[in-house]
């Protein structure tokens, strides 16, 4: 049940992150140059006024909530699964720890305006470790609907730390693509998946 509030947050801030990249890929868009004269400042108010763009700080917010949560939801697990020597919560305290941290360290990036070199580099890391977990969640699923569904998200959710490895660390121009797959997921492989867990639709 820990998995499924988890989920219900991770689905929201990828959906809300992904309007915000696709908010920020705008406003690069037409940021006004030397050469671009007030056309360019108007284009900029006017993408601005828009409602998918988010002001750093604001979705930021919402980034450290869901960080919180993760931790805590990892603290919990970690705690019980070391009393009962129960070796799957410890693993999934790990797990949920990756994207924890992703969220505070976003929010961190947000707050410093920074580029966020470093958090790329940390993507394509939890990228790979993403692969492995999909690997060794199919190989241990059993027929499990729920544990088939896990390992289905952990790829599609190695696709998308990769493409902000990309996005970051090597400053590729994949913001908007970034951003609609960031919706996509929040949507997919996060929302959905936690309201059939916490209805108890599918169960591991």
């Amino acid at each position: 049940m820990l998995l499924g509030i988890v989920l219900l947050y991770v689905g929201v801030v990828l959906i809300v992150n992904g309007i915000w990249l696709l908010g920020q890929a705008r406003a690069a868009e037409v940021r006004p140059t030397p050469t671009a004269g007030e056309r360019g400042g108007a284009a900029a108010v006017a993408v601005e006024a828009h409602p998918t763009f988010i002001e750093n700080r604001e979705v930021a917010v919402l980034n450290i909530f869901t960080g919180f949560v993760g931790v805590v939801a990892a603290v919990t697990l970690a705690v019980q699964g070391n009393e009962n020597e129960d070796i799957a919560s410890i693993r999934a305290a790990g797990y949920i720890l990756l994207f924890a941290f992703t969220y505070i360290w976003v929010a961190f990036n947000q707050f410093l305006n920074v580029r966020g070199h470093a958090f790329g580099w940390y993507c394509l890391f939890v990228a790979i470790t993403a692969v492995a977990a999909g690997i060794y969640t199919f190989s241990n699923a059993d027929g499990n609907d729920a544990s088939i569904y896990l390992g289905v998200c952990w790829f599609a959710w190695a696709v998308l730390w990769f493409l902000f490895f990309l996005l970051l660390a090597l400053e590729r121009p994949i913001a908007r693509i970034t951003g609609w797959l960031a919706i996509l997921e929040g949507i997919g492989t996060a929302w959905v998946f936690a309201i059939l867990l916490l209805e108890e639709e599918l169960a591991f």
